[in-house]
């Protein structure tokens, strides 16, 4: 027998859920552009050629020896020299995958306590802003970052990259408080694909700035600053909207003040990480998804270089390719939307993973210069990069036990950033072994068709009702 529907969501007027939801989308739409155009688009590029930069100067500070030659005496291959941190010397270029293993393990330990902390005191709509705001003037301070400043900007990623984390595990928190089971899968496809739309009109904004920046008088290093402040200011200006429409939905259960939140706040996670091995089926559903999102990320991580190295592309192909990636998958979200309400989230998850190996089956026939089929490849990975991560943020919120939302999407949030570093090593491993991308980008597969058959025997249903929560009418 299904749970009786006794969210936050199902005690307010359709009216009022639909004017918090029309809002809650907003944040999918303000913090995309961290992700798209601050870490995959601008962000290794120009902090590598800060790096870079400052290893230079090193040269002239630290002799001749600091940024090692080539046979033939040349220094031109600046992200060859060594830049050291606490003694520990490594290449300029190595900076950028330092950099988001650092930002992962800071992520790990602090955004699951911040979560707690959230659940404790439920003011979810302040710490949404803290760390929404927090985040946005991280991200437009990397502006200032200039010459070979680079230890400037590795603090600045930092602390955005805190605030981007935090304020994600908070905002999918609020999905069972604005909206009932039935409306869930919608709501999250929603806001997924409204976040690529966003985060696609920045970047293509940035991308003129770029491109055409010659003609203004605009350098490429000035552009990429410029880039950075838009990114803060559109994250932090189109984050006023959610926080005028959510609200704070039930009372806190700590009576905690001041810091002692803090020693409140790990007590909470404490007290959840014990209670979660009551609940192995939603455990279990988080194992599943956490290896077929690395599947995902993997994708749209390696894609740019894979069509470089082995497709031959240039520069604009490739920015292209990304554009359409981003556009598509607004509509690929909004179709995710309305197959899940005939289907329920569970199959159409399937089907589109399903379609997922299809898309890198084919990835592995794309002739080197065939644009065309490289950008059908696009337009296959748009159609379920969004729908998939949407509906599983959603059906994840039916297996929370209530008013543990913060917690268990911190956790959901740490856990897919951990694991991330699976498929890029498969990834690079192949291309090791093999000396060729195309049985590299095939290999990663087996994260689709894992995650296809773990989900498959994961029982859904059955894993809702051991949480208390009401089940959607289809499943």
């Amino acid at each position: 027998m299904s749970a009786v529907d006794n969210s936050p969501g199902m005690a307010k007027s359709k009216a009022d859920r639909r004017r918090e939801q029309n809002g809650w989308v907003w944040y999918d739409w303000a913090n995309s552009v961290f992700p798209t155009s601050v870490v995959t688009v601008f962000g290794s590029l120009y902090l590598t050629a800060v790096a870079a930069e400052g290893a230079r100067v090193d040269v002239g500070r630290n002799g001749p020896n600091a940024c090692p030659a080539d046979a033939e005496g040349n220094r031109d291959k600046l992200h060859d020299c060594d830049i050291s941190v606490l003694g520990f010397d490594f290449p300029a270029g190595s900076l950028w995958g330092y950099l988001l293993a650092l930002a992962t393990v800071i992520q790990v330990l602090i955004v699951p306590l911040m979560g707690a902390i959230a659940d404790r005191t439920r003011h979810k709509k302040r710490m949404l802003a803290i760390f929404a705001f927090g985040g946005a003037s991280a991200t437009a301070l990397m502006a200032l970052v200039t010459g070979g400043n680079w230890g400037l900007g590795v603090v600045l990623f930092v602390l955005a990259n805190i605030g981007y984390g935090t304020s994600i595990a908070i905002y999918y928190s609020f999905i069972p408080e604005i909206a009932t089971a039935d409306e869930r899968d919608g709501l999250s496809a929603r806001g997924w694909a409204f976040g690529y739309l966003g985060s696609g009109t920045a970047l293509l904004i940035q991308l003129v700035l770029v491109l055409g920046g010659d003609s203004i008088g605009i350098s490429e290093g000035d552009a990429a600053r410029l880039a950075f402040l838009i990114s803060g200011l559109w994250w932090a200006g189109f984050t006023l909207i959610p926080l005028r429409r959510l609200r704070d939905q039930q009372r806190p259960h700590g009576e905690e003040q001041g810091a002692f939140v803090l020693s409140g706040g790990f007590r909470e996670l404490r007290d959840t990480l014990r209670a979660a091995r009551a609940f192995p089926l939603t455990l279990a559903f988080l194992g599943t998804y956490l290896i077929y999102t690395d599947g995902i990320a993997t994708v749209a991580n390696v894609s740019a270089q894979y069509g470089r190295e082995e497709l031959k592309f240039d520069q604009d192909v490739l920015i292209t390719t990304i554009l359409i990636v981003q556009f598509i998958a607004f509509i690929g979200g909004m179709l995710h939307g309305v197959v899940a309400r005939r289907l329920g989230a569970k199959t159409t998850i399937m089907l589109s993973l399903t379609v997922w190996v299809l898309v890198v089956g084919a990835a592995y026939f794309v002739q080197a210069g065939q644009q065309l089929q490289f950008y059908g490849l696009a337009v296959g990975i748009g159609l379920v990069l969004g729908g998939t991560n949407a509906l599983s943020r959603s059906l994840f919120s039916h297996l929370i036990p209530p008013g543990k939302e913060a917690q268990y999407y911190s956790v959901y949030e740490v856990g897919e950033r951990a694991t991330s570093w699976l498929g890029p090593l498969l990834f690079a491993a192949m291309a090791q072994i093999t000396g060729s991308f195309r049985p590299a980008i095939i290999s990663l597969v087996i994260f689709f068709l894992a995650g296809l058959v773990l989900l498959y025997f994961v029982p859904v249903r059955r894993a809702i009702q051991a949480a208390g929560n009401p089940e959607p009418s289809v499943l």
